[in-house]
């Protein structure tokens, strides 16, 4: 018993009972053993109980995918428990484990107020984030374990096992302060019998131990290890001695995961290694939004945020003589210039520069290879370039100003050059995400009022070739052969038709900016179309992107890197299926309508 009040009596949310209380719950604890792969929590069943690891590893898994691991001294259950909610996720063992089983603490401790533990549940949230996120470092830090740098590694692993911890700091006697071992020093330097299990653990240390103070946010300490690249952090006091110490394990939760953390340590990367390392959260982000019932258009401008993050600290850690020398803007193409990007869509990306003085040279030559690197270094994070070559370094689309608004001028009175109708389309759907002034210049033909009804017609029948795949007999026309046989393609079949009719309106209208969405209300306001249809086509609109970004989301949490816009219908409830057809009808609807009464909707 007085094992186990040391040891609760040193765990949050326990360790703010006074010594009677804490001998109350002591005495209520049973003691629950549970083999690899047991179940401790079953989703929807209603507890009556809470637990803490004493021994071991547990993992939360929720629709199949492990969101969180639970080690000892992790407390759970606890916001089920004081809600009476039954559990939304099913927490097992992840090994053999040790767990103290505690009834409801309400019914027989003195001051059940002074458990610190949240009690607002969130079906929504892994049980350590809920606990967790926005608690001081002093409520999740774990107790250190010291020794003295003489000391043998086989004595320093022995005591860091018997506290149940993954580290341990090492007394110096140097005005650097502690030093740290971690568990994995053992594994990468004992193990491979680089370090004797005899010599000094001095030999594994680590020098000076990076710190974060007590009052910090769990964001803060966070970025901190994605900085340098760690996992452990100690804990300060306000004299600066080390209090605890802080696993990454301690914040893996939903802060982990939350979008202003993960564009945070990508704004803050001071190196190449360190903002590939936040990179490598974005996928991990995007499907926990997905899980967690974010409505799809706004993880879509979530997703699309963090990409300008990215995108902007890449090109700042990279030097390019040729660009710093001349005023120019990068500017975004597509979906990303939309902000309503897919989990795993390309990056399409525009180059734009001031128009040098006459009779200098042309930079264009010298600009392109370092745009390229640029892209090349975005590439090695984990994004895909546009494999159909809207990327910056291409020379149709990295050009000086003038060039530029040259171009489009060309598009609009002949269509019928090679690809005018494309270009202006991608020109349309353009965001500048650096030097904004410099990167509207893209757009600015787009506002002038040199449109031709020969060039919005051309337009016109541009956007209409995409069409719903709508058949007879009230079925969906799918793929007959390949890969992809018995399968819709949602994207060019679903989302394209849409897009491409408002990116018309927008054009038409003389402004190309906001999502989708935006320019059909726009156009409903103009008279492009009606209330009805600009209704009709921003809902079928939402729900399409809904279906396909919770597909690439749920491809992600399962690992996948490819983006795959295919659904089998029959896959679908009948629901979705009966839905998803009728939104089919009434776009294509509206498409036949504004075909044949485009002219009379134009503006004045």
């Amino acid at each position: 018993m007085r094992e186990f009040a040391e040891f609760l009596g040193a765990q949050a949310p326990f360790d703010t009972l006074d010594t009677d209380d804490l001998a109350r719950l002591v005495a209520h604890a049973e003691v629950e053993y549970f083999a690899a792969g047991a179940t401790v929590v079953t989703e929807g069943e209603p507890l009556t109980h809470l637990w803490v690891v004493r021994t071991g590893a547990l993992e939360v898994v929720e629709a199949d995918r492990v969101v969180d691991l639970l080690g000892t001294g992790d407390t759970f259950g606890q916001e089920w428990l004081l809600s009476g909610l039954a559990p939304p996720m099913r927490v097992r063992a992840h090994e053999e484990s040790l767990c103290l089983r505690i009834p409801d603490p309400r019914g027989y401790l003195a001051h059940p107020d002074r458990l610190r533990y949240s009690a607002r549940p969130d079906r929504r949230t892994s049980t350590v984030g809920l606990a967790r996120a926005g608690q001081p470092l002093g409520r999740v830090m774990r107790p250190i374990v010291w020794c003295d740098a003489t000391e043998r590694v086989r004595d320093a692993a022995e005591r860091i096992g018997a506290a149940g911890l993954s580290c341990a700091l090492v007394r110096t006697g140097t005005a650097a302060g502690p030093g740290i071992v971690t568990d994995l020093d053992f594994r990468r330097r004992v193990a491979t019998g680089e370090v004797g299990i005899d010599d000094p653990v001095a030999a594994l240390t680590s020098t000076p131990a990076l710190t974060v103070e007590e009052d910090a946010a769990p964001a803060g300490a966070l970025l901190r290890m994605l900085e340098h690249g760690v996992h452990h952090l100690v804990v300060t006091g306000r004299g600066g001695e080390p209090v605890g110490v802080l696993r990454a394990v301690d914040l893996a939760g939903a802060e982990v995961r939350d979008p202003l953390v993960v564009r945070s340590a990508i704004a803050d990367a001071r190196d190449p290694g360190q903002l590939a390392a936040a990179c490598e959260l974005l996928p991990a982000m995007l499907a926990e939004l997905g899980a967690s019932g974010v409505p799809a258009t706004q993880i879509g401008a979530i997703h699309a945020a963090v990409v300008d993050a990215a995108i902007r600290r890449t090109i700042r850690l990279l030097p390019h003589p040729a660009l710093d020398g001349l005023r120019h803007s990068w500017v975004l193409l597509g979906s990303l210039a939309r902000r309503e990007p897919l989990p795993l869509s390309d990056v399409d990306t525009a180059l734009i520069w001031a128009d040098p003085p006459a009779g200098t040279p042309d930079p264009a030559a010298a600009i392109r290879p370092e745009a390229r690197d640029v892209l090349r270094s975005l590439q090695r994070y984990g994004f895909t370039l546009c494999g159909n070559g809207a990327n910056a370094h291409n020379p149709v689309f990295s050009r000086a100003r003038s060039a530029w608004i040259a171009a489009a001028r060309d598009w609009q009175h002949d269509p019928t050059l090679d690809n005018a109708l494309l270009l202006s389309a991608m020109v349309a759907d353009s965001r500048p995400l650096t030097n904004p002034r410099l990167g509207e210049s893209l757009t600015e033909t787009i506002r002038s009022h040199t449109r031709t009804s020969q060039f919005l017609r051309a337009l016109l029948d541009e956007a209409l070739r995409w069409r719903p795949p709508t058949g007879f007999f009230r079925d969906f026309v799918v793929q007959h052969s390949g890969e992809h046989r018995g399968r819709l393609d949602l994207k060019p079949g679903g989302l394209t038709p849409v897009v491409s009719l408002a990116r018309w309106i927008a054009i038409a209208a003389g402004d190309a900016t906001g999502t989708t969405v935006e320019r059909l209300r726009r156009g409903a306001a103009l008279g492009l179309l009606t209330g009805d249809e600009a209704e009709t086509l921003a809902g079928g609109f939402e729900s399409i992107y809904d279906l396909l970004l919770r597909h690439e989301t749920r491809a992600l949490g399962a690992g996948a890197s490819a983006a795959s816009t295919f659904i089998a219908p029959k896959e679908l409830d009948s629901l979705t299926r009966r839905h998803l057809r009728e939104t089919f009808r009434a776009i294509a609807l509206v498409q036949a309508r504004v075909d044949r009464t485009w002219l009379q909707r134009l503006p004045d």
